[in-house]
């Protein structure tokens, strides 16, 4: 999610509020995340603090925190996590584009599973929220890929000063597919960007805001480990 910038208001082109965010609370997991990915029951350490590795309860058919991104897919993008927030419910806001739209509104409820997660960065500024689903068929999870696109697409086009997306990228890798799109800040510098994921009958949305990078093919790296952590 992004800032526009010629508001100067988080979301204000949708007019939201933080408060439209907040609905993402249910059922979710506060954890802090050290060096390592997921393991249930697991701990670790670092030189300068000790952290409990991310845990949550699987959902059935099995979709749960191990099919989203994990502290070790960020290191190798130079990102340093800190924190997460994990969620069942397919209840997090999924985008500023989507009206704040959630995985399980945009699927109506029909989606077999839900798994979601709000990252937290050392550095300022940077945060990265994802939104899965398990669409039970490869034909649903086609369908909600293509509705998230749209989605994505509808800001590509912004008047001055407010931030938008760039063109799709189409990647492709050995558990899936999906589209990158780098996000510009209303001012036109890299500022983070958005990925659309499948792999199989699971689909989902990654969003990076803000970037320690102005290379706008950051966001590629993010969206290969994001599609190989969906798959079964």
């Amino acid at each position: 999610m992004f800032d526009n910038q010629a508001a100067g208001k988080r979301f204000s082109r949708r007019g939201r509020t933080a408060a439209a965010a907040a609905c993402a609370g249910a059922a979710l997991i506060a954890i802090v995340i050290g060096t390592h990915p997921a393991a249930a029951g697991a701990e670790t350490s670092t030189a300068n603090r000790s952290a409990t590795v991310l845990t949550a309860t699987a959902a059935e058919p099995g979709l749960g925190s191990g099919n989203l991104m994990q502290s070790e897919d960020f290191f190798q993008q130079g990102l340093a996590p800190v924190g997460a927030t994990v969620g069942l419910s397919g209840k997090r806001a999924l985008s500023a584009c989507s009206g704040e739209e959630t995985m399980r509104a945009l699927t109506k409820g029909k989606a077999v599973a839900y798994a979601d997660v709000a990252w937290a960065f050392d550095t300022k500024g940077t945060s990265l929220t994802e939104s899965v689903a398990d669409g039970s068929t490869g034909t649903s999870a086609a369908s909600y890929e293509e509705q998230l696109n749209k989605l994505v697409r509808g800001c590509q086009n912004e008047p001055a000063g407010h931030w938008y997306y760039g063109k799709a990228h189409a990647i492709t890798v050995k558990a899936g597919e999906g589209s990158w799109y780098p996000a510009y800040s209303g001012n036109g510098k890299v500022a983070g960007g958005v990925a659309v994921i499948r792999s199989g009958h699971r689909v989902g949305v990654v969003e990076l805001s803000g970037q320690p990078s102005d290379d706008s093919g950051y966001m590629e790296g993010i969206a290969a480990a994001a599609i190989n952590r969906l798959a079964d």
